[in-house]
């Protein structure tokens, strides 16, 4: 109504001054006082709509033209309407711009498909799965990329499970699941998972689950086929009863030492079994461990103890033993008899460093990357005659993963091997006042044996 009511009103206006023109004077002029009006009416409207023309342009609403009244109600809401647009899209940019960020966060890739197979969009993961390129490939067929003729027939059926497939990225292989989901108007998702992780985890679970069964097989079988002869056996001789008893003991500790490791491995890897933390004295702890060389060794070899720190550590006093305990017992059985075993705790800058040496028989390099892989053995009839369950150095690994620290191993073959411990200085803690200040007791020596120790000195 407001629209219609000034144009009527001003050709009111206009038809009372030529009435009152036209009294005045006549007819011509009144008409000819009407026509130049309307003239001016008409010249005023086109400068307004050139001004709009050329607003439209770039309509901004700060810079809105000056106008007559007849078009000013029309620029006013031309702008409330560029402005709630502006608005609009400004939501629409922040709603996108999160929609990207969430896209590039999921960590599986997603590529979209139209209804030729072509890529409309993909996020950063699918160009790593996929070997894409957000910005290069858009609109190429996704075939000319992906050529390999299991994914071809993938996407041009309706398969119920994904796609199993391997691809190289930056040297190393992948395995992935592809998975397709329709959408929208025969338009589709190609949703790609890195399974690489989750198969290396079958693959170990695979191994695992048969290193067991093969290191239970061989006691199961001892003990099996010597009962069944003493069942088979009415009386049997003395000597051959005893010699079964005792195979059969051994064999049933082996099969008790590896029960024990698996559970020692499961409650390290078990969250629900966090670090207890306390400060340890590992002087007193490699004394410890020294007795309990020499106990394992029965006088075959000399036993050192080589202490150049009083720093004590903060962690768990059992789990660092049996970590410490694996290493020496190992450096025990892998050394010929008159060999010599030492046993180390000293400082290197703001670490500290638990160290085991021996004179044994070493280790090739090839296998020392792999030592603490559960039941990996350098010499498995060697392992399994000393006693091994090939466990130990895992149990190690897990335990200086929860002290932060790290293994370093040096060995030469024929020449013996240094395992060393190495802790952060984080986990390092000052000395006792009354360490420092006296010296350490010496340990008791005996025959068949030779302990040598450091002794500390003041200042």
């Amino acid at each position: 109504m407001d629209t219609w009511r000034r144009p009527i009103t001003l050709f009111i206006a206009i038809a009372i001054g030529a009435v009152i023109v036209g009294a005045l004077a006549n007819i011509v002029v009144a008409l000819a006082f009407a026509c130049v009006v309307l003239m001016l009416i008409l010249v005023a409207h086109l400068r307004d709509l050139t001004a709009l023309q050329r607003w439209l342009k770039d309509p901004r609403p700060e810079t809105m033209p000056n106008v007559s009244a007849a078009w000013e109600p029309t620029f006013t809401q031309l702008a409330r309407l560029i402005r709630s647009q502006r608005r609009r899209s400004a939501e629409l940019r922040v709603t996108l711009d999160r929609f990207r960020l969430a896209a590039a966060a999921i960590p599986d890739g997603v590529c979209m498909l139209d209804v030729n197979d072509r890529i409309e969009w993909c996020n950063p993961t699918a160009e790593v799965h996929l070997g894409l390129d957000a910005k290069r490939d858009v609109g190429i067929l996704i075939t000319n990329l992906m050529r390999q003729p299991e994914f071809v027939a993938f996407l041009h059926t309706e398969p119920d499970a994904p796609l199993p497939i391997r691809v190289m990225r930056d040297g190393r292989e992948l395995a992935l699941a592809l998975q397709m989901v329709p959408y929208g108007q025969e338009q589709k998702l190609l949703l790609s998972r890195d399974v690489t992780r989750f198969e290396q985890v079958e693959t170990i679970r695979r191994d695992f689950v048969a290193n067991v069964s093969h290191e239970l097989r061989t006691p199961i079988t001892v003990v099996a086929g010597f009962l069944e002869n003493l069942a088979d056996t009415p009386k049997p001789p003395p000597e051959f009863l005893e010699r079964s008893v005792h195979l059969m003991r051994d064999q049933t500790l082996r099969m008790q030492r590896l029960v024990e490791d698996l559970l020692t491995l499961s409650r390290l890897e078990s969250e629900q079994y966090p670090l207890k933390e306390a400060p340890v004295d590992v002087c007193d702890l490699v004394r410890k461990l020294g007795a309990d060389a020499r106990g394992l060794s029965h006088g075959r070899h000399r036993v050192r103890l080589d202490l150049d720190s009083h720093s004590r550590l903060n962690g768990s006093e059992d789990e660092l033993r049996s970590a410490f305990g694996n290493l020496v017992s190992n450096a025990v059985r892998y050394t010929p008899e008159g060999g010599c075993v030492t046993i180390g705790w000293s400082g290197r800058g703001a670490e500290s460093v638990f160290w085991v040496q021996d004179s044994g028989i070493g280790i090739e390099p090839e296998h020392i990357p792999r030592l603490t892989e559960r039941f990996y053995r350098v010499d498995r009839s060697r392992s399994r005659s000393t006693g091994g369950t090939g466990l130990g150095l895992a149990i190690v690994k897990h335990v200086l993963h929860r002290h932060q620290a790290r293994l370093e191993v040096a060995s030469e073959p024929g020449k013996g091997s240094t395992f060393s411990v190495v802790f952060p200085g984080a986990r390092v803690l000052a000395a006792p006042a009354e360490k420092v200040a006296s010296p350490q007791e010496p340990l008791p020596e005996s025959d068949s044996e030779l302990v040598a120790q450091r002794r500390f000195e003041v200042g």
